[in-house]
């Protein structure tokens, strides 16, 4: 296991050499720091939402540790709402994970500012190394991280065209993503100290590299990290009772709430009609939009229903 532990550390250096960035979309998180420990002289910037975000002490302290040029920015309420319409038209999405998105257009944008022209992320490394708490759930793992390798697609690439800033991603190396993948099961998902950990190889590989409150700090959607997830509150109460259940009569998708309803009327602003399916697509049971004919989550309203039946 020592030799695998070696050789994982060697590839994934290797793979951000080859994936170099000036700058690191940097959340503190365990992808973003493993990104950062292989490439210290990039800058590091992170996003939070006013007045303070868990992903700040995190992108701190990591950046105290390995002496990284970091820039925090803190934005307010209003800056964030005034980015949905921009991110919605960018991903030509209604998706509630928008505040996710949110966080990643925003600290883009920035870099930006600083003339920053590429940006690495850590994109990959959960579908890879089996990362998510629900995939703990899954009864065929190995099947569905094989189908998910083959059909992921990362919203920063969308949302860095949009702004002509490159985007570069060690964790989708083809080399690294090929050697990741082949990893046995056992070693991704496996018990340490009483705790089931995903991405367990990738911490281990990396002992010594980090402290070991980084390593093996519990997964935080970017969402909830950057404090984005506040927006979701302050969105409901945007729209009243009357104005959900009109749309709910007259526009043709199943809203989950008032919060996608909001993102929907935006992305008829901003987008237009929901796209039908085309030739080979599938039907969209919740917006009826087209999907892949093997996709369980649809990319124009965020669906997943299949899954859930599915599993």
């Amino acid at each position: 296991m020592n030799r695998l532990m070696k050789e994982l550390k060697k590839r994934f250096e290797e793979a951000v050499d080859r994936n170099r960035g000036d700058g690191i979309l940097f959340s503190g998180g365990l992808d973003s720091a493993l990104v950062a420990s292989c490439s210290r002289n990039s800058r590091a910037v992170s996003i939070g939402l006013n007045p303070r975000s868990e992903d700040q002490f995190y992108a701190g302290a990591v950046a105290r540790y390995l002496n990284l040029d970091h820039q925090y920015i803190d934005v307010s309420t209003n800056e964030a709402l005034a980015a949905v319409p921009e991110v919605i038209r960018a991903l030509r999405s209604f998706d509630p994970a928008v505040p996710n998105d949110v966080a990643v257009y925003l600290g883009l944008k920035y870099a930006k500012d600083m003339n920053i022209q590429t940006m690495m992320t850590g994109d990959g490394s959960d579908e890879i190394f089996a990362g998510y708490s629900f995939m703990m759930e899954i009864k065929e793992l190995d099947q569905y991280l094989s189908r998910m390798h083959s059909s992921m697609q990362f919203n920063s690439n969308r949302i860095g065209r949009e702004l002509g800033i490159a985007i570069k991603q060690p964790f989708l190396d083809n080399e690294f993503m090929k050697f990741g993948r082949d990893i046995d099961l056992q070693y991704k998902i496996r018990n340490e100290k009483g705790k089931i950990w995903g991405k367990w190889i990738l911490r281990k590989a990396f002992d010594g590299v980090l402290p070991k409150e980084i390593l093996w700090q519990s997964k935080r959607p970017l969402e909830s990290g950057s404090g984005m997830s506040r927006l979701r509150d302050v969105i409901t109460s945007i729209v009243s009772d009357l104005e959900f259940e009109e749309g709910k009569k007259v526009y043709p998708v199943r809203f989950w709430n008032k919060e996608h309803f909001y993102y929907y009327c935006i992305y008829r602003e901003v987008v237009g009609n929901i796209p039908p399916p085309k030739d080979g697509q599938k039907r969209c049971v919740c917006c009826g939009g087209g999907m892949a004919p093997d996709a369980y989550h649809c990319r124009i309203c965020g669906d997943v229903t299949e899954w859930r039946s599915a599993n």
